[in-house]
């Protein structure tokens, strides 16, 4: 419970509400009076329509798709509003961290924007933030302020794991990652199987090889994300060939840009789980398409850190 729920506030930008008021529910409150509008020209307009003077302010916004620019400045403008409002703590509940899968410079002349992003971040005055599977985890150390890194797997895996299905073997979709689907595997108890696949360019990828054995079992692939889904579907079918009697594929964030939905429609996927921290419209919902939420995770974590309890064993609960 909150020790003191009046100095305590969940706000929410336009990314994701539903998950915003799923929060605030989970934690007896609700989301904050802010709104959050379009001058003529597209600048955008944002008003807090209450006092948050000494208050914990936590902030709920992916940045996300389908317009990430406007979704990254909607949460740095209501930062700083709130920072100019008095607010005492300014925690921002990004369960999508954008522009991170520019981590570092793989070639000559690329940018770093996830640094970009944590700087922005800081200079807006967020004072920490919260989010879940990072598309490198080493994006934390670009922060100079508190980072809670969530962990997805365990969610994911329950759900797998109440399937009650039979002879699984855990996939990682490629060398990267290994670790995120090494405790899946634990979890679940079950063997583990990696897919060496090679980038001509970002978004094409060409399986080369698989270390392990999945014939003849259920196999699991695991990853941070599903973007366009060429990689996932490509592997998909690569291990019904290597001899895999089904396909389960677990993500985190469902991004699918097109044509993602045609290509998990046609693939061998028998079914494909994500979550909800980024928000699925209609037109891209589909049978195989499972989504469970991660209110919850977020709930506890803001409670924690609002009245300062360990976090870490939160972690130890979700891993």
């Amino acid at each position: 419970m909150l020790s003191d729920e009046n100095k305590f506030r969940i706000f929410t930008g336009n990314a994701n509400p539903d998950l915003a008021r799923e929060i605030a529910s989970y934690l007896g409150t609700t989301v904050g009076d802010a709104v959050i509008n379009r001058f003529n020209n597209g600048e955008i307009q944002v008003m807090i329509n209450e006092s948050v003077r000494g208050k914990d302010i936590f902030i709920v916004q992916p940045t996300c798709g389908p317009i990430v620019n406007d979704n990254v400045m909607e949460l740095l403008i209501m930062a700083d509003a709130f920072k100019r409002a008095s607010a005492r703590h300014i925690t921002a509940v990004v369960p999508y961290y954008g522009y991170a899968r520019q981590d570092r410079k793989a070639r000559g002349r690329e940018p770093i924007t996830a640094k970009l992003m944590a700087d922005l971040f800081e200079t807006a005055g967020i004072t920490r933030v919260v989010t879940i599977d990072l598309h490198a985890a080493q994006i934390q150390g670009f922060f100079n302020i508190p980072f809670d890194h969530m962990p997805g797997g365990p969610l994911l895996a329950e759900y797998i794991y109440d399937k009650n299905l039979k002879n699984v073997v855990v996939v990682s979709p490629d060398l990267g990652g290994v670790a995120r689907a090494r405790g899946f595997a634990e979890k679940l108890g079950a063997p583990l199987a990696i897919v060496d696949k090679r980038r001509s360019h970002p978004g094409v990828a060409e399986v080369m090889n698989l270390i392990g054995d999945v014939e003849g079992m259920m196999a699991i692939m695991v990853d941070d994300m599903v973007d366009t889904a060429g990689s996932l579907t490509e592997a998909a079918a690569s291990l019904k060939k290597f001899g895999a009697t089904d396909v389960y594929a677990c993500c985190t964030h469902a991004v699918l840009t097109d044509p993602a939905l045609e290509r998990i429609a046609n693939s061998s996927i028998t079914e494909l789980v994500v979550t909800n921290t980024i928000p699925l419209p209609p037109e891209k919902r589909h049978e195989k398409i499972k989504v469970l939420s991660v209110a919850p995770i977020f709930a506890e974590t803001v409670l924690r850190i609002y009245n300062e309890w360990s976090v870490s064993q939160l972690y130890a609960t979700y891993k």
